[in-house]
């Protein structure tokens, strides 16, 4: 007896829009599910914050019919960057998914720049090992905001999509989120890293906003080098995730439906909402 293997066709991404000030944005319509589908383009966003959207970058989003906007950031992060420029006839959500004072002080040493403050708290493999840690919460003390999340987006009659979900760099938080949703659809794990690392690319990178106000370019090597684990995406910060998930519920199955509350009944509507066949 023969066993068939389902080959997935090459997936290749939609041309990307030209927007300045909103960075990281991108599609996932088209990532391969395993059982043959793909996610439905024009239904499911990513990117980092929407404060500094121009003009032109309003005008694109508008288009796009958002029915809801999640917000990840923390109060912080809205402090420094801005409220997310409004898009009418859209809802915005705000969800944040880290408190602030689990950082209290730490970005500011970020922004102030300072060598030897961030070589304490960075060097030796200390800023990976914070990002691996980060991730690992994002899935154990956040069920509640996913668990939100996936609700909406599999309501009957009136789901939330076309859905745009961002933090402040599009990479982290949201990343994890959409992660989350791509699981619960079955798009194959290798998709959902692939997507998840194109936040590497030069023009999706986020800004950082030093202590002075200004963004420019000039960095001492040594610091560039500190801070690049927590603005780099690594395929293992995201497999911690994963690595949580089977840990702490034994397969995603379960984390779904026992950590986040995704009955079997609302994961299919979540897949008809947001997956078409290939």
């Amino acid at each position: 007896m023969t066993q068939e293997v389902r080959q997935s066709t090459p997936w290749e991404p939609e041309p990307e829009p030209q927007l300045t000030g909103v960075r990281n944005f991108r599609d996932v319509g088209g990532l391969p599910t395993t059982d043959g589908r793909r996610v439905r383009n024009g239904v499911l966003f990513r990117s980092g914050h929407l404060a500094h959207a121009t003009a032109h970058d309003a005008a694109f989003l508008e288009g796009l019919g958002l029915h809801t906007v999640f917000d990840f950031r923390n109060p912080d992060d809205v402090a420094i960057e801005g409220e997310d420029t409004a898009l009418p006839g859209t809802r915005n959500l705000s969800m944040p998914l880290n408190d602030p004072a689990d950082s209290a002080g730490f970005w500011q040493t970020v922004r102030d720049g300072d060598v030897a403050s961030l070589r304490a708290v960075l060097a030796d493999g200390r800023a990976a090992a914070r990002m691996v840690a980060a991730y690992r919460k994002l899935i154990l003390e956040r069920t509640k905001e996913h668990s939100r999340m996936l609700e909406l987006l599999s309501e009957p009659g009136q789901p939330a999509v076309p859905a745009l979900l961002h933090c402040a760099a599009g990479k982290d938080r949201a990343g994890t989120s959409i992660a989350i949703i791509l699981l619960a659809l079955g798009v194959e794990r290798s998709a959902i890293e692939a997507d998840y690392l194109e936040s590497n690319a030069r023009h999706r990178r986020y800004k950082v906003v030093r202590g002075d106000g200004s963004t420019g370019t000039a960095i001492d090597p040594e610091i560039r080098e500190l801070l690049s684990p927590l603005f780099e995406a690594r395929v293992e910060y995201l497999r911690a995730a994963f690595d949580t998930i089977e840990e702490r519920w034994g397969s995603v199955d379960r984390y779904l439906e026992e950590g986040l509350g995704l009955t079997p009944e609302s994961r299919e509507r979540l897949r008809e909402h947001l997956l078409t066949a290939a």
